[in-house]
């Protein structure tokens, strides 16, 4: 029998034609997220390819008494700025944080009750109808077990994250994102979330997946390797496969890259400087690894092909540093696309290079990708 079709139903099953799968993986790969986390000023963001970031966040806005804060006019303009860069790049979305390694002291105690949850929700969706900003990430360090030296934590603040996750959601709806700053090593993992309850309620998790070994462990390490070694357990793969076997879903973790070196001194010339004893030195921006991580002061760098993550040694200075490169950048990223991961994330935006960085690294890498399977 010959069917007749209204112009409507024409238009509808035309435009169901055009959604072929090979163009639905396609946009999946193009729609990754690449997040870049910010802590610089209103003008020097300038300097940086943001059209190649979907998300920025800025670092950080704060406690005061129970309501998050944005602490001076500079941070102020500074988020105004993050904002109208949207003239540049249009689906950018601007997301404010509270917290940061040290900045989160008062948030035990203040997310334990209704009434500290309730004021710190009605404030961030307050700050967010000002800036026009898009959503927020809590980078609290860390819920129920020891983070900074000093600040309070309790077993109680697992539930209480998942009562704020729920209270924020309430608060704000749907318009706006909600994600938080996961710690990469287990005892995170493990004790400070009760994933089952937070997952349905978040867009992303952002999973540090750096600082694996850092200024207070004992023994030098990568400080972010993709994979475990039998020598390095904490790893990008480590954290994701746990939460795979928890049924995170995996189009919501975000893996974190290290757009910075940490670098030790009194480090014995064995193995390269690599799992031995020696004293946290110094934190070296990737813009500045020409200059402090030099041949002319001795260093020669190595790269362990299990762990993917690439080291340096100066016998001379007796230093041992621990970074990512681009080519692990590029490893980390074909290990999201590969997985179906949410995309890579990075702390922080000024340490790169404003020209042939590792962001540009990222957006190449995302790039051939699709390439590729347009081309099969």
């Amino acid at each position: 029998m010959l069917q007749t079709y209204s112009k409507t139903t024409i238009l509808i099953l035309l435009l169901a034609a055009c959604s072929q799968p090979g163009k639905k993986e396609n946009e999946s790969d193009s729609k990754l997220a690449v997040i870049a986390y910010y802590s610089g000023n209103s003008t020097f963001i300038d300097s940086f390819p943001i059209e190649k970031l979907t998300h920025i966040i800025f670092s950080f806005g704060h406690l005061k008494g129970n309501r998050l804060s944005i602490a001076n006019a500079g941070d102020t303009a500074t988020i105004q700025k993050l904002v109208s860069l949207k003239s540049r790049n249009p689906t950018l979305k601007v997301i404010l944080s509270i917290g940061g390694w040290g900045g989160c002291e008062f948030c035990s105690p203040v997310l334990a009750t209704d009434t500290g949850r309730q004021e710190f929700a009605n404030s961030t969706k307050e700050l967010m109808h000002y800036f026009n900003a898009d959503g927020i990430d809590l980078d609290w360090e860390y819920p129920a077990i020891e983070g900074y030296p000093g600040h309070a934590y309790t077993p109680g603040d697992k539930q209480n994250f998942t009562t704020l996750v729920k209270t924020l959601r309430d608060t704000l709806g749907n318009d706006y994102e909600i994600s938080f700053a996961a710690g990469g090593f287990d005892s995170f993992l493990q004790n400070s979330i009760e994933w089952e309850k937070v997952m349905p309620l978040l867009d992303k998790v952002n999973l540090m997946s750096y600082d694996l070994v850092n200024g207070y462990s004992k023994l030098t390490g990568h400080h972010t390797p993709l994979y475990s070694n039998s020598s390095q357990k904490p790893s990008a793969d480590n954290a994701i496969r746990y939460l795979d076997s928890i049924h995170v879903p995996l189009n919501k973790l975000i893996i974190g890259a290290a757009f910075y070196a940490r670098e030790w001194d009194s480090v014995a010339n064995v193995s390269n400087g690599l799992y031995q004893g020696g004293r946290f030195h110094n934190f070296i921006p990737y813009n500045q690894f020409s200059r402090w991580l030099s041949a002319d002061s001795g260093f020669v760098f190595y790269r362990d092909t299990v762990s993917l993550a690439p080291y340096a040694y100066s016998a001379a200075k007796a230093r041992y540093a621990t970074f990512d490169d681009s080519l692990s950048i590029q490893h980390k990223t074909e290990y999201v696309i590969k997985k179906g991961l949410g995309g890579i994330m990075f702390w922080e935006l000024t340490l790169d290079k404003q020209k042939d960085g590792l962001l540009d690294v990222i957006d190449k890498t995302i790039k051939n990708a699709i390439s590729k399977k347009v081309s099969h």
